[in-house]
């Protein structure tokens, strides 16, 4: 059986696809059978980072209204063995993703994949709520911005109340990944510091992202940015994935460098 994890985060822009692309993508490189899908319905994007917008035929609604088998729904990555998307609707609305549909399809996903990595949309509807409801484990995203911290902190809540394995009991395996991290803007007092947001918001710390411009470039031309295992995103989600897998591996808090420290010293000279 299948694994199922969730990526969400209550707010938008925090990075939750290119998290999940990512997250995706570094299973997948480690052997794992993973399939990525979009719970973003009228808005999906997980096609665009993952490069194969223009292969798609059907997808995630139509398999639930029975238009399509689930087969004829899922894209094979062409660069990464065991990588499959399954993306979701452009044109219908959050209310066509039914929780017995949904229940469906992760159960049939489930008989066949070890990973299936739900891209939670932002806020807390009914995309969001099924991508959620019947996840073993979730990755919370957030940027360490008080805004942000506090949408996330709510849906952790939502978690630990809402969902599937809430109602029989159990928990959710909960993670913290801090994204756009800027350690310039953590000294100058503009971004919370990692403690601050670990102790508000009392989750494993899964890894940080720095701010990255690979990120944007990865994503202009559909390519998951842990592909590029020369940048420091890129670094920092193949990090993520071995923590995520259970390997001790240490988080690294990205640092100033000796030129933005400069950079700063002539600032406060000035």
């Amino acid at each position: 059986m299948a694994k199922i994890i969730v990526v969400t985060s209550g707010k938008g822009g925090v990075g939750k696809t290119t998290t999940s692309a990512a997250i995706a993508t570094g299973l997948a490189l480690r052997g794992q059978k993973t399939v990525v899908i979009d719970f973003d319905v009228g808005l999906r994007n997980i096609d665009l980072i993952m490069g194969c917008e223009r292969r798609v035929v059907f997808d995630f609604i139509n398999v639930i209204n029975g238009d399509a088998k689930l087969h004829q729904a899922l894209i094979k990555d062409k660069r990464v063995e065991n990588l499959f998307v399954l993306p979701t609707s452009q044109t219908r609305d959050k209310d066509a993703l039914s929780q017995d549909g949904v229940e469906r399809v992760l159960g049939e996903l489930s008989q066949d994949f070890d990973y299936i990595v739900c891209d939670s949309p932002a806020g807390i509807e009914r995309g969001a709520f099924l991508a959620m409801y019947f996840a073993d484990a979730a990755v919370v995203v957030s940027n360490p911005e008080v805004s942000s911290v506090r949408d996330a902190d709510r849906m952790i809540g939502l978690m630990a109340s809402k969902s599937r394995k809430a109602e029989q009991g159990a928990s959710i395996e909960m993670h913290l990944l801090l994204t756009r991290y800027d350690p310039e803007r953590v000294e100058k007092g503009e971004m919370l510091r990692v403690e601050d947001v670990q102790e508000i918001l009392a989750l494993p710390l899964l890894g940080i992202v720095p701010e990255c411009p690979s990120v944007l470039q990865a994503s202009n031309v559909g390519m998951p940015v842990v592909l590029d295992d020369k940048s420091l995103a890129g670094k920092a989600y193949a990090g993520t994935v071995a923590r995520l897998m259970g390997e001790d591996v240490e988080v690294v808090v990205p640092r100033l460098g000796k030129r933005g420290l400069l950079d700063r010293l002539l600032r406060r000279s000035a």
